[in-house]
């Protein structure tokens, strides 16, 4: 455990990595405040969350010659993907190390374009910018790969990353093309909307069950997930009915807000948003729960997380959508104008890194931050693996 008071603890962000299918491979670490590479690999090893064993944890590494093979003691190198410029690749010693680090077991990527000296050194794929510019042929296939693509600013570069060959994608959610079908003409979402404006109006439970009966899609997805690792039930929920009573409103809410990004189709991929929705969600409740919420204030704090990608899901103006739905004014200032207390709130968890002096606003440390980011990673991905 690091300890506060004399070994002040790292602020690291973490931002998702997806593949080609839409799914979390990895985990980019955003160190900030000039964390070393070596406290960050401390962090891993300190960290009992799952998270961080069962994805890539990628690190940047300015200077290879920072690190040596003894800083991966207790580690599974094999997780670990070092980001390193390519202008450090000119030099001799940073190659030496870098084949030290590769025979290790540690893969290396790098960022921007390098010759075949570097691929001789151990380094597997290119780490590339592609907000403006694409790397050269010759270049994705000097490196065996995976390649990551990050700043895709559009779903047209998007594809033209993978057309080219990179695999990986980092910040890219919000251009991600839905994965709906294209003749989706939107409503089992509708449907859904309306099921949500009953749970805020209290109907009953046969009113929510008319309604679940006529989205075999939203049928199924809500089925698996209360089964599923997220939530754990102590048997079996096979109708709806159990889901309702076993549930509880709260929990059956909370539900389905996320199943609003479930695919629509049982086999289809899974939906890019999801993930980050979920995380959104929970890393709003943790923040309320850390500042003293009460449990509606919780529950009001995960619907904001959850519904703040609603507009990029449905291609809709926030505007229309919360005049959809019976929100408190609270929620509606967070989620339109990203104001008050919630819209604060959402403000720092949509960073993915978040500068010292937004965290002490709102009370947390930097241990306490990191801690809460696991959890809410943990449990996103779990849920994006059981929808």
């Amino acid at each position: 455990m690091f300890a506060s008071d004399s070994s002040p603890f790292p602020l690291v962000g973490l931002k998702p990595v997806s593949n080609t299918q839409n799914q979390w491979v990895a985990l980019a670490f955003q160190p900030l405040q000039g964390a070393a590479p070596s406290a960050l690999l401390a962090l891993m090893a300190d960290s009992d969350a799952e998270v961080l064993a069962s994805l890539d944890c990628i690190i940047p590494l300015a200077d290879p010659l920072q690190l040596e093979p003894s800083h991966f003691e207790g580690l599974v190198t094999s997780r670990i993907v070092l980001s390193i410029p390519a202008a450090a690749c000119a030099d001799e010693a940073v190659l030496k190390r870098c084949t030290t680090l590769s025979d290790a077991g540690c893969r290396l990527l790098v960022e921007g374009e390098a010759n075949i000296q570097a691929a001789r050194a151990g380094v597997r794929g290119l780490n590339f910018d592609c907000g403006e510019t694409m790397p050269s042929a010759l270049a994705m296939l000097t490196f065996a790969g995976p390649h990551m693509a990050h700043n895709v600013v559009s779903a047209e570069r998007l594809e033209e990353c993978r057309r080219a060959g990179f695999s990986w994608f980092c910040d890219t959610p919000a251009v991600m093309p839905a994965a709906d079908d294209a003749k989706d003409d939107g409503t089992s979402r509708k449907r859904l909307l309306t099921l949500l404006g009953l749970l805020a109006r209290d109907a009953d439970s046969r009113e929510l069950e008319a309604l679940l009966k006529q989205d075999p899609a939203l049928s199924y997805h809500l089925l698996k997930l209360v089964n599923s690792a997220a939530f754990a039930p102590a048997s079996t929920i096979h109708n709806f009915g159990q889901a309702i009573n076993v549930l509880g409103r709260r929990q059956l809410q909370r539900w389905l807000q996320l199943l609003l990004y479930a695919r629509r189709q049982v086999d289809g991929p899974p939906n890019a948003l999801l993930p980050l929705a979920a995380l959104r969600a929970a890393q709003m409740e943790a923040l309320s729960k850390l500042a003293g919420g009460d449990r509606d204030a919780q529950d009001m704090a995960f619907l904001v997380g959850v519904f703040s990608l609603l507009d990029v899901l449905l291609n809709m103006p926030m505007t229309e959508i919360v005049a959809a739905l019976s929100l408190d004014l609270d929620v509606v200032r967070a989620l339109v104008e990203r104001s008050g207390p919630l819209g604060e709130m959402l403000r720092l968890v949509e960073q993915h890194a978040p500068d010292a002096s937004a965290l002490r606003d709102v009370g947390i440390d930097n241990e306490t931050y990191w801690r809460s980011l696991l959890q809410a990673y943990q449990w996103a991905l779990q849920v994006s693996r059981n929808v």
